[in-house]
């Protein structure tokens, strides 16, 4: 401590530091003081509280790092000749800059750096100055913001702070905030930005989103929460809504922009952005010369140096050549030469099969993008796929992850030419909708042979050959996760040419891929060893697969096997394994590949050959995930593996009618038992917290009541066929699992309390179905407002629904874009309109024995221009013959269409052109019509249509097949 000599020799000052902020009361009342000599072990936390700090201080030090004290110390002021002064300040910001003065470090974060800035220029510590400056620079130039180390809230008072003293770093922080604009959006503070700070970085040339519709989400999020109801608009909201300008309407997803037709702050502009994208989408002579004379700068997809996701998924509009003008520079957009070129290009690729390699690429002088590591164009019908590729290829040197899932102009022998042109890919997805004709799952009546598809958008096969395996020896790919499910175009040698060039692959989805044979699943198991995630479900694994995973350990001798555990072997290795629906796998090589899979994280074996002896051989104590629907299991075994399983997230047990065979027998032998807590249900109380649970026979009242330590945190909740919880037990949900998200019910007793009362408390809920339930509910289950409901089932138990039912409840639920109506038998042509006009963003609707719906044809309903997925059976005899070919001519993204001859006003239905369209999946179904009673037969009326077979036409990138099955699908 300095001698109070040094003090009266000049050399120290006291400063008597007092916090204007303080209120002056302190716990601790007695006087501190400190001296700038041990400066480097003062405690700011606890001195930061103080409302008054004396310290000692170096007089010259003052003098020389600050103006202020210069002044004060030097000048002619009163106090130079002073041996102590009182300075008023912050008293946190006035020790940390005393403390840099004197030589330490200070630690900067966007909370202390205003206090701080403020402080130096008041006292005039420029050094200080300086490093505030060079600290915002440095963080305000990383191309990613990430907490703790910057908050927007923090951000958004430095700006104030910089706009009212005219500071030169408002730039640099409006550049930072555009640059990292989906962080900011992400932030609980967004809505309290200021609308100048909000435009200026929408307007800002390095605005940085992932797509059109996450600034278009932002800016409706934040006028939601800025603006006064609509309809009290005043000149300032007015004032607000320019910022909807700047979104570039015409390259928002379709069911998005459809979607927001209801939105009043955007309604025009959604109108405006449907017709855009039906007209780029839909025309059959699509050309750029379309929209020369419309404003460049709206059709240019942003594409920034900092852009590292680029999601076009949902755009059918999208097409090469406006994706090429996205990637040039913003000066060849003007070029008429170019755009020349372009309009050539566009013309050739949909009028010819044009070969990729012989485009011009020279002429398109196409940007580099490093950061771009995501592509997703998923559901872009009208984008030539391999020709993007070629684009991807030269302008997205480091991408990563390809998403292209609904595309199927993309030929999977082309699958080779992707791994080559983009060498850093590791992910994959190029899954296309699953066909309806599984073979385990239909009873074939009659199939046609395939007819091979001229596709537009296609190679020319003969300057474009298909690569063979051998040709990547040299270069073999990164890909760990590929995507494949769907693709019926998926051949075994495919697999093998995979397994030969993707030495990395670790993760593999080959769902509903019924090409495929056990033996090219088996091939590529044993080609590839690292592969710890295989999706096979509805394909033809079995037996020889079984042997390639446990080959290391399993010798099959006819029915005796060895079961000692090999940790060597593939199975033992694997973390996910879902091979459900598989029926060609008996029960003894069943237990054999599950005694083997001790790490697997997800198991799916439904509809399999599953009983309790090979589910008690299970021995993993790993598993999140557990699906055994519709198996032979009993709950003892189930129990067996919850037990072991204290990680368990996810079950999945419908259809598994030994589950409440084996309860009943256990209740008989313990009827205490009955009133408290069932095994299987106890055992999950016990040890699990679940996200996701699904559960039919067995399932009670006093099940449920077990479950709930185990609930609390639940998000999917599904009760099936045998399952009967009691209106009592349905309205206990929302306590139980009040986070719950999905709703689902089939089979049981419900009414307008129960729905009411899920509505009126389930605020996250986004998927209710409420299936062949007993007790009719009325319109008064939906007089609540559930504006996060996204999918909704009303089937067999809403019969007197009517129109004005059907309003009311689009006017509380107003966001639904899945929605299924069965049973409706009120419902009248006019309910078109309410659908249409209430919902316009539907992606899916199924509409089935409604009433007189479709009595008078189809025309409301094809303004749900945004629909991928369309059944309508038994709604009124009023379809004309060419619907499918006008529906997918209006709905570009329309993948699955289901009608019934029943409802055909000529008889029958023709079908579409499938060389150009989404469409992939056509089910005409044929019903016979019995007479119901003897009555009903004498008087010769025939009024029970009863199902014959259904016609199925399924297309993939090669061929067009049709099926005819007995089953109704």
């Amino acid at each position: 401590m300095e001698s109070n000599a040094d003090t009266a020799n000049g050399e120290t000052v006291i400063l008597n530091c007092i916090d204007p902020n303080s209120s002056g009361l302190h716990e601790d009342n007695e006087e501190i003081v400190i001296s700038t000599v041990e400066v480097s072990q003062w405690n700011l936390t606890s001195l930061a509280h103080r409302p008054i700090i004396k310290i000692k201080a170096n007089r010259q030090r003052l003098v020389q790092q600050s103006s202020y004290f210069h002044g004060l110390l030097c000048g002619s002021f009163s106090e130079s000749c002073f041996d102590s002064i009182s300075v008023h300040w912050d008293m946190e910001s006035l020790l940390s800059m005393l403390r840099f003065i004197f030589g330490c470090s200070l630690d900067f974060t966007s909370e202390n750096f205003l206090p701080l800035y403020e402080a130096a220029l008041f006292f005039g510590v420029e050094k200080l100055l300086l490093v505030c400056r060079s600290w915002l620079n440095d963080v305000t130039s990383e191309g990613r913001i990430w907490p703790p180390q910057l908050h927007l809230g923090d951000l958004v008072h430095i700006w104030e702070y910089g706009r009212e003293n005219a500071t030169d770093f408002i730039p640099q922080l409006i550049d930072c905030l555009a640059r990292n604009f989906i962080w900011m959006t992400s932030c609980d503070s967004f809505h309290n930005v200021p609308f100048e700070l909000l435009l200026s970085c929408v307007k800002h040339p390095c605005l940085t989103v992932d797509s059109e519709k996450h600034l278009c989400d932002a800016i409706l999020l934040w006028l939601a929460a800025n603006t006064i109801p609509y309809d009290l608009l005043n000149s300032t909201g007015d004032a607000h809504l320019e910022i909807l300008t700047e979104i570039r309407t015409s390259l928002l997803p379709l069911p998005f922009a459809a979607g927001k037709r209801r939105c009043p702050l955007f309604s025009k502009f959604a109108e405006r952005s449907v017709d855009t994208i039906l007209s780029l989408a839909t025309s059959s002579s699509f050309s750029l010369a379309n929209i020369l004379g419309g404003d460049f700068s709206q059709l240019r997809i942003r594409l920034t140096e900092y852009t590292k996701i680029l999601d076009l998924s949902g755009c059918p509009q999208i097409s090469l050549p406006l994706l090429l003008l996205s990637m040039l520079p913003f000066s060849y957009s003007v070029d008429t030469m170019l755009t020349k070129q372009l309009n050539q290009l566009s013309l050739k690729l949909e009028r010819s099969n044009l070969d990729v390699s012989r485009i011009p690429w020279e002429t398109f002088p196409v940007l580099t993008f490093e950061a771009v590591e995501v592509v997703d164009f998923s559901n872009c019908p009208m984008l030539h796929l391999e020709a993007a590729i070629e684009c991807f290829s030269k302008s997205f040197p480091s991408l990563t992850t390809l998403k292209a899932a609904y595309t199927l102009n993309f030929r999977t022998m082309k699958l080779y030419q992707l791994l080559q042109r983009c060498p850093l890919l590791s992910d994959i997805n190029l899954t296309v909708e699953s066909t309806p004709v599984i073979p385990a799952k239909v009873s074939v009546i009659s199939s046609f042979p395939a007819v091979k598809l001229q596709m537009s958008t296609s190679f020319n096969e003969e300057t474009c050959p298909a690569v063979s395996a051998f040709h990547f020896s040299r270069r073999l790919s990164n890909i760990t996760k590929l995507i494949l499910e769907g693709r019926t175009d998926i051949k075994d040698s495919d697999l093998h040419n995979i397994a030969e060039c993707c030495p990395s692959l670790c993760c593999i989805n080959l769902n509903a891929c019924t090409s495929i044979t056990d033996s090219g699943i088996a091939d590529l198991v044993l080609r590839r060893v690292g592969l710890h995630s295989i999706f096979a479900c509805d394909t033809l694994f079995g037996h020889n697969c079984v042997l390639s995973l446990c080959r290391d350990i399993s010798t099959f001798d006819g029915v005796a096997m060895k079961t000692e555990r090999n940790t060597n072997s593939l199975a033992h290795k694997l973390q996910i394994l879902h091979i459900g629906g598989c029926k060609g796998i008996s029960e003894i090589y069943l237990l054999e590949l599950i005694s083997q899979t001790q790490r697997v994280r997800s198991l799916c074996l439904r509809e399999t050959q599953l009983d309790d002896n090979s589910l008690y051989k299970f021995s993993g104590s790993s598993l999140e995930m557990l699906d055994v629907s519709d198996t032979k299991v009993s709950c003892h075994a189930v129990g067996h593996v919850v037990q072991r399983s204290p990680h368990l997230k996810c079950l999945i047990a419908r259809g598994c009618r030994h589950l409440l065979q084996e309860e009943n027998n256990i209740l008989e032998n313990s009827p205490a038992l009955s009133y408290n807590c069932p095994v299987l249900y106890y055992e999950l109380g016990k040890s699990c917290n679940l996200d996701e649970i699904s559960l039919g026979w067995g399932f009670s009242f006093f099940s449920f009541e077990a479950l709930r330590p185990a609930i609390k945190m639940l998000r999917s909740f599904i009760v099936g066929l045998g399952g009967s919880l009691g209106e009592d037990g349905l309205k206990l949900v929302p306590t139980f699992c009040p986070l719950l998200e999905t709703l689902i019910l089939y089979f049981q007793v419900i009414s307008d309390s129960v729905v009411r009362n899920v509505l009126e408390t389930l605020k996250n809920l986004q998927v209710l179905a409420l299936c062949y339930c007993f007790g009719d509910i009325s319109s008064l289950s939906f007089q609540f407002s559930a504006p996060c409901l996204r999918k909704l089932k009303l089937e067999r138990v809403t019969s007197q629904m009517t129109d004005d039912d059907l309003l009311t409840l689009t006017q509380n639920c107003m966001n639904i874009t899945e929605l299924s109506l069965v049973g409706c038998r009120r419902l009248i042509s006019e309910s078109q309109d309410t659908i249409s006009n209430g919902w316009p963003g539907l992606i899916s609707l199924h509409l089935e024995d409604c009433g007189e719906v479709t009595a008078k044809g189809v025309t409301s309903l094809k303004n749900c221009q945004a629909l991928e997925d369309l059944l309508l059976r038994h709604n009124g005899c009023g379809i004309d013959r060419n619907f499918i070919i006008h529906a997918a001519s209006r709905m570009p993204l329309l993948r699955k269409v289901a009608l019934d001859v029943c409802d055909a006003k000529d008889g029958d239905f023709d079908l579409p052109d499938f060389n150009r369209r989404s469409l992939s999946i056509v089910k005409i179904a044929r019903c016979n019509l019995k007479r119901r009673t003897l009555d009903s037969m004498k008087s010769g009326r025939c009024t029970t249509p009863v199902h014959a077979e259904t016609l199925i036409l399924t297309r993939d990138s090669e061929k067009l097949s049709r099926t005819v099955v007995r089953e109704r699908l």
